[in-house]
């Protein structure tokens, strides 16, 4: 099977790590005789530097016709000065908007190679843990007004930003954590803030409703605060963390650091058709740009999401996240997750590794 991939290296680290995804991909076509045909296209700060905007048409145009997107990270310190409508990270929110992108997939699981790295207690975790937070990914305050205006009582000027769900926006993410839990542990737990926001209170009344479509799962609702107190208190009690835009944001990156290392998580951002757009969930980390140490893992699961959920190559998705379980618990480790005297490897080494292996 031929396979045609939009590749936005990015910013940053971004085409250090994207660079040995690809070469993953390369080998699993090898063993699994497939074509994986990557076409490479501008976005965030370097589409800035060459175009003066972060997205071009051109690039949303190349990514709609494509089967899937391969993403590194956008952003860096050198934009932080242009104007918020042309910032990097609006090239995000852009393909989301332009491909459909409603839902963000993120595991968050602990490798038990890399248990001492997680901040929690031994005895908090247990025998570890395995979220995936599903989280909306096109509508909330992100996609709302933004605005600014003076203040009625004389306090000078005001931001707003609008917060707004449909009950259409939310059925469509609950139905999808709904069909995740089912072939997981057929548990879901609604985030919200229903106590004090409208928004809340029609996300909370549609998942409910939603929920009597699967009576195999069990649903949970709790307030956000709750939710990010007890994924540090006890993180196994969750399954699958349904959540909104805003909320899925901090607690998706929350879920992410008690792992042990952001550098280890990767992402799938995927709507109505079988098309996705799969990236690491950590940032362009310009402080290490260049210097080889970038951790590839998130990135390389990030692709076995990617066979997994837009091509359906199971097989090929578990050859690749087996192989990062070998390499960990092999002992390979990037400066990120390496214990104090461990010598670590560079990201290229850390790529062979995993491709040696699968």
């Amino acid at each position: 099977m031929n396979y045609n991939i939009a590749v936005i290296k990015g910013d940053g680290i971004g085409p250090e790590i994207v660079s040995e995804a690809m070469l993953v991909l390369e080998k699993i076509g090898e063993k699994f005789g497939h074509t994986f045909k990557f076409q490479e296209v501008l976005a965030g700060g370097c589409s800035i530097d060459a175009n003066g905007i972060p997205l071009t048409d051109e690039t949303i145009e190349i990514c709609k016709n494509a089967d899937s997107v391969l993403l590194g990270a956008v952003g860096g310190p050198k934009w932080d000065n242009v104007p918020s409508a042309k910032r990097p990270e609006k090239a995000l929110l852009g393909l989301r908007a332009a491909l459909g992108l409603f839902a963000n997939i993120r595991p968050a699981m602990m490798y038990k190679a890399l248990a001492d790295a997680c901040p929690i207690k031994k005895e908090i975790i247990g025998d570890g843990f395995d979220i995936v937070v599903c989280r909306e990914l096109t509508g909330d305050v992100y996609f709302g007004n933004h605005y600014r205006k003076e203040s009625d009582c004389g306090w000078g000027e005001m931001g707003c930003d609008d917060m707004n769900y449909s009950v259409y926006e939310v059925e469509r993410i609950a139905r999808r954590a709904f069909e995740m839990a089912r072939v997981r542990s057929k548990k879901v737990t609604s985030v919200d803030k229903a106590n004090v926001l409208e928004t809340s209170r029609v996300w909370r009344e549609t998942v409910t409703r939603i929920a009597a479509e699967y009576p195999d799962v069990e649903l949970q609702h709790m307030y956000v605060d709750n939710a990010a107190m007890q994924l540090v208190h006890s993180p196994g009690q969750f399954d699958v963390l349904l959540t909104g835009n805003l909320f899925g944001d901090i607690l998706s990156d929350e879920a992410s650091m008690i792992t042990g290392s952001i550098g280890m998580l990767p992402s799938a951002s995927i709507g109505e058709t079988g098309r996705g757009m799969y990236e690491p969930i950590h940032g362009s980390a310009p402080d290490i740009a260049g210097k080889g140490i970038a951790n590839p893992i998130a990135t390389i699961l990030s692709c076995a999401m990617m066979l997994r959920y837009s091509f359906g190559l199971s097989a090929e998705a578990d050859a690749i996240e087996q192989a990062v379980g070998k390499a960990l618990d092999n002992g390979c480790r990037t400066a990120d997750i390496a214990s104090p005297g461990q010598t670590a490897l560079s990201t290229s080494e850390m790529g062979q590794v995993i491709r040696d292996l699968i």
